[in-house]
């Protein structure tokens, strides 16, 4: 008796789970359908689009490194053509880097102006990696170091200078530089001296600086010293953690 009991519990438990599935289904039915069929929708367009994504990469790097075959057989006018097109069109990466390399191509050609408005462009593009525009920044005010005054240049150089990236030996060492030119000592010292101490320093670099420091005391004792030069514009390349074809941090022009 007691089993035909449970057995009959359970049957009307069921029908009342049944009947309230069937009125929830009746009055959300519709809406559940529309959910999955959305959720569906999003991972499919997802797929598409990161195969898209993935597609439109490979087509880019394979048309930058045609571009870096012309600069290498020194068809300069079909490799800047090229490059021009992928920064006008390409893959956010690969129009760094192309700008990287049409910046060398005109500094190879003695067009420093040129370079100087590509590298204040890519300085500002909103996709390009953060270390490259830092690159750029640091290129365009070694341009400006004939030319611009010692205000511009620490304006140019001081957020490079008081940085941790990988440029900041060379924004001292330009902002020392730019301010022995401009005459002003104590604070090329400043800006130099303690690059000597540290032992990060390159060893290019630390050469160049105890030539400046020299100056500065001849011309403060009124001895003769060979003037200083100014660093080279470091060549056009990728920093070390950009992921680029085997040979896409190949600069178009020599550096220092």
């Amino acid at each position: 008796m007691v089993d035909k009991n449970d057995s009959l519990a359970r049957e009307i438990d069921e029908e009342l789970r049944r009947e309230k599935f069937e009125k929830l289904w009746e009055q959300y039915g519709t809406y559940i359908l529309i959910a999955a069929g959305a959720i569906v929708l999003a991972v499919g367009g997802y797929q598409v689009y990161d195969q898209r994504k993935k597609s439109i990469a490979a087509e880019n790097g394979a048309r930058y490194e045609e571009a870096i075959k012309l600069v290498e057989q020194s068809k300069t006018d079909e490799a800047q053509k090229a490059l021009t097109d992928i920064i006008s069109s390409g893959h956010a990466g690969y129009a760094s880097l192309a700008q990287l390399q049409l910046a060398g191509i005109h500094l190879k050609a003695n067009r420093p102006k040129d370079a100087l408005a590509v590298f204040e462009a890519l300085a500002t593009s909103p996709t390009a990696d953060a270390d490259i525009k830092t690159f750029a920044l640091l290129q365009a005010a070694s341009l400006r170091l004939g030319e611009a005054d010692f205000t511009e240049l620490q304006n140019r150089l001081k957020p490079l200078a008081e940085g941790t990236t990988a440029w900041r030996f060379q924004a001292l060492e330009l902002l020392g530089t730019a301010a022995f030119k401009a005459g002003k000592f104590d604070e090329a010292r400043a800006q130099l001296t303690p690059l000597l101490a540290d032992q990060e320093t390159p060893r290019a670099t630390m050469d160049r600086i105890q030539l400046i420091l020299s100056s500065i005391a001849a011309s403060e004792t009124g001895k003769p010293a060979a003037a200083p030069a100014a660093p080279a514009p470091a060549a056009p390349q990728t920093p070390a953690k950009e992921t680029t074809p085997s040979n896409a941090g190949k600069p178009a022009a020599g550096g220092q």
